[in-house]
């Protein structure tokens, strides 16, 4: 009996070290430009699925690695994506925009290059890491969920993406001519002026055309940066819901619960 209590107290001991959330920087090349981002991960149990996180167009900072750490408590491997360069961390929103347009400046191929780039160095961390590279998915906030949704618009091999408070409109949309085969969800902010109507409308209407699995949920009262705890208190069109985001953050742990299922999880 005493080396049963013993045995069981050691268990006890041991399993919180062996369950560990896990932070490593990852580099990668795209285009002949080196890139520098953030694993995040608990390194106990099997494998499982993979996150691409596309933070904000603050790019990989103390917050988004933040918000990757409660994503990967859900049970995924993340990588926080840096799309601008090692090193190319905005001081501020002006910096912050004029990196968000030079990514853009040639009509989207950029864009997608770095980020399929970035999907590619996550998935060749399996067997490094307890990730299963058969299930991944991306997901993005603001400039961010802008990027994830030209990740499906461009066929990445990804189960799903997931746009928080993200612009909708593209230089090179979906059609009948290039479907959008992963299944999408997009969690906006009904009062986020930066996605008018019209935005919304199109973005329907772009999806149906390309034959996608789409989703789109509107929250009442929240605009833009909605899920981003550093801008409570703000006013404007930038502030943080806590009730949306809450909603928003089940919503997506039932979309990737239901899409890893299907991709044979």
């Amino acid at each position: 009996m005493r080396r049963i209590m013993l045995a069981l107290a050691l268990s006890a001991t041991v399993a919180p070290a062996l369950a560990a959330m896990q932070q490593a920087p990852l580099e990668w090349d795209s285009g002949g430009k080196t890139f520098s981002g953030v694993l995040v991960y608990d390194d106990a149990g099997e494998p499982r699925p993979g996150v691409l996180m596309v933070p904000n167009w603050m790019g990989v900072t103390d917050a988004a690695i933040a918000q990757a750490r409660e994503v990967a408590g859900e049970g995924y491997v993340v990588l926080v994506a840096d799309m601008y360069g090692k090193g190319v961390r905005p001081a501020d929103s002006d910096e912050a925009r004029a990196q968000v347009q030079s990514v853009f400046a040639d009509g989207g191929a950029t864009a997608r290059k770095r980020a399929g780039d970035a999907l590619a160095a996550l998935r060749g961390k399996a067997g490094a890491l307890p990730l299963d590279p058969d299930r991944i998915a991306a997901i993005g906030y603001c400039f961010g969920g802008t990027i994830a949704l030209e990740m499906a618009r461009a066929g990445a091999d990804v189960d799903g993406v997931v746009s928080f408070h993200g612009g909708l409109g593209s230089p090179a949309p979906a059609g009948a001519q290039s479907p959008v085969s992963t299944s999408v969800l997009v969690l906006n902010g009904a009062d986020d002026t930066s996605v008018p109507d019209e935005a919304i409308l199109a973005f329907e209407k772009e999806m149906d055309a390309a034959g996608a699995d789409w989703q789109l949920v509107s929250f009442s009262g929240a605009a833009h940066c909605f899920t981003h705890p550093e801008d409570a208190g703000k006013t404007g069109n930038c502030r943080y819901d806590a009730r949306s985001a809450k909603r928003a953050f089940e919503m997506m742990r039932d979309f990737l619960g239901e899409r890893f299922q299907a991709g044979g999880g």
